[in-house]
């Protein structure tokens, strides 16, 4: 009898457990259309902001239709290079990749973004 709350316990704890971790699988799933997205609108460019970085506006998916999402600033991220949204042909359709922040190197010299005095040298070895 002492045991069945603390099994109880248990037992709802890691029911709980499986349904947050399915939910957060769902919110990965893919975006995929039969069709190309339209050509990219022309968006006039801001003057820069210092500590920001502008991401340009693209094509988002919106009830199974090409939506324009408008470009907007983000805040860099030290020893963070921005990958922006882009749809890539797969399987006879498309895919969008979402826009993120990636950690490393953007320019591949093997010096971190936040150590390289230069990130984005194009006369790298």
């Amino acid at each position: 009898m002492k045991f069945r709350k603390p099994l109880l316990t248990l037992l709802i704890t890691a029911s709980l457990g499986g349904i947050t971790q399915s939910t957060l699988a769902f919110a990965d799933a893919e975006i995929f259309f039969n069709r190309a997205p339209p050509a990219i609108r022309y968006e006039v460019v801001p003057e820069s902001r210092r500590g920001y970085l502008w991401a340009p506006g693209y094509w988002d998916a919106n009830r199974n239709k090409h939506a324009w999402k408008k470009g907007h600033w983000e805040r860099e991220r030290s020893g963070h290079y921005y990958s922006e949204p882009r749809w890539i042909e797969r399987n006879n359709g498309w895919v969008l990749e979402r826009g993120r922040w990636n950690r490393g190197d953007r320019d591949g010299d093997g010096v971190p973004n936040n150590r390289d005095r230069h990130p984005d040298n194009p006369n790298r070895r």
